[in-house]
């Protein structure tokens, strides 16, 4: 009898392991079908016009190709936040691919209804090193359109809330870390003249849009059946 009840208990929980597990590896499905939609809206459906970005304050921040650094630096910081959540929380880490999710289909209906592009991009260097001529051959790899709001910027708020929520990073000094290398990729995209300070902006209410299911709306939710 008891061996039976060990079989059933034991198949039970796998059951449930299974179903824990499928409902996990879920939530990497968007990575492939938004860079889908994202390729077709950029190379596949060119509009007949875009509505160009910009404002007087562009003109005054001057490109600085050091921000490559920084700029490059959103993809370890955004793949990173994905493999620490992924392994070690997996609840941040279902938090971290709704806030994803929802900010980045915004973000993509957005590019839908209103294409947009940037016409900031230097012609030429005043500098010739090894960061101007990444930067030339990563302007012709990158096309200058569907840049309001910037996915830079929702990426780079991504990994710091849900940093900012996680058991390891919660700490003052994590919160600053991961609060001035947000701020710092956002930046980098001004100054090398990738988007245009209102790309940066426009990216906020999508945020505060995400944040809010994820974090407050699903909160509240979970105090009032405590209730």
């Amino acid at each position: 009898m008891r061996q039976i009840v060990g079989m059933v208990h034991k198949n039970s929980l796998r059951g449930r392991l299974d179903k824990s597990a499928l409902e996990y590896w879920k939530y990497l499905i968007f990575w492939p079908v938004f860079g889908l939609m994202f390729l077709t809206v950029e190379r596949l459906w060119l509009r007949d016009g875009y509505y160009p970005i910009h404002c007087p304050i562009d003109d005054a921040i001057p490109f600085c190709e050091y921000f490559l650094i920084p700029y490059l630096f959103w993809f370890v910081f955004l793949v990173g936040i994905h493999i620490y959540t992924f392994f070690f929380d997996a609840e941040l880490f279902r938090k971290l691919m709704r806030f994803i999710i929802v900010s980045y289909s915004a973000a993509m209906l957005i590019y839908i209804l209103f294409p947009s592009c940037q016409e900031l991009r230097p012609v030429t260097f005043e500098r010739d090193n090894i960061f101007t001529r990444f930067i030339s051959d990563f302007y012709k790899f990158d096309t200058n359109t569907n840049v309001c709001p910037s996915i830079h910027v929702i990426g780079s708020m991504a990994v710091m809330f849900s940093a900012w929520h996680s058991k390891h990073f919660n700490t003052p000094v994590w919160r600053i870390v991961f609060g001035i290398t947000a701020f710092l990729i956002s930046i980098s995209t001004v100054f090398m003249k990738q988007h245009s300070i209102i790309d940066v902006f426009a990216a906020i209410p999508v945020c505060a849009l995400a944040y809010y299911f994820v974090y407050i709306k699903k909160k509240n939710k979970n105090k009032r059946k405590l209730v």
